[in-house]
């Protein structure tokens, strides 16, 4: 999607319903520094809005999404489009999730093992020993739970009996035996439990 083309728009359409950003931010309950932003294509607005905005501009999403009016005989072809484009826009912020708890993991677990490796073979005193060995102990801890909600909230986890994608709770995915990012848990849906192994999209 084009944001610059989005951005220009609603502040067109904005513009045609005679409101200004103040006025638009106050209707939506945000910050006219938010309108800005969306005009000037740094950001798009949140779904959670989204449907708001549209009543306030007299457009539709699928018309917000193109950034500009859409004759009705070329609507749904548009409407596949956005879809397509925002499924494309998701999956790669999945991946780009995945990538930052590879980035954030991977290091924190190393200096973890180096630390508890020099505590255990370089001669120190006792309180010194036991200070490394913990704070590497936390680091490795506190690591592995910001990866796992990183891990969580990318994509979905597919069901190898029935093959359901889903999300699963925080403490599902924690609690569960793991290998790499595939991890043996219940399914929602049929309610038995496989190894489950980590998908960018939903299928159903």
């Amino acid at each position: 999607m084009d944001q610059i083309k989005i951005g220009k728009f609603i502040a067109s359409c904005r513009k045609e319903q005679g409101m200004t950003q103040a006025v638009l931010a106050e209707k939506l309950g945000i910050s006219d520094r938010a309108v800005s932003k969306w005009e000037t294509g740094k950001t798009m607005p949140d779904s959670g809005i989204m449907l708001a905005l549209c009543e306030f501009l007299k457009i539709n999403v699928n018309e917000l999404l193109s950034g500009e009016r859409i004759m009705a005989e070329s609507y749904d072809k548009r409407a596949e489009e956005n879809l397509l484009a925002m499924k494309r826009e998701m999956d790669e912020k999945n991946r780009q999730m995945l990538r930052i708890e590879s980035l954030v993991t991977v290091p924190a677990v190393a200096a973890g093992l180096a630390l508890t490796f020099v505590a255990c073979l370089v001669a120190m005193p006792v309180w010194l020993r036991i200070a490394l060995i913990a704070f590497a102990l936390v680091m490795i801890f506190a690591v592995a739970f910001i990866a796992v909600g990183i891990e969580q909230k990318a994509g979905y986890y597919e069901c190898q009996r029935c093959g359901h994608r889903y999300v699963p709770t925080y403490w599902q995915t924690n609690l569960a035996y793991h290998v790499g990012r595939t991890r043996y848990m219940k399914c929602p849906k049929c309610g038995k439990k496989s190894w489950q192994r980590k998908v960018l999209t939903k299928k159903d």
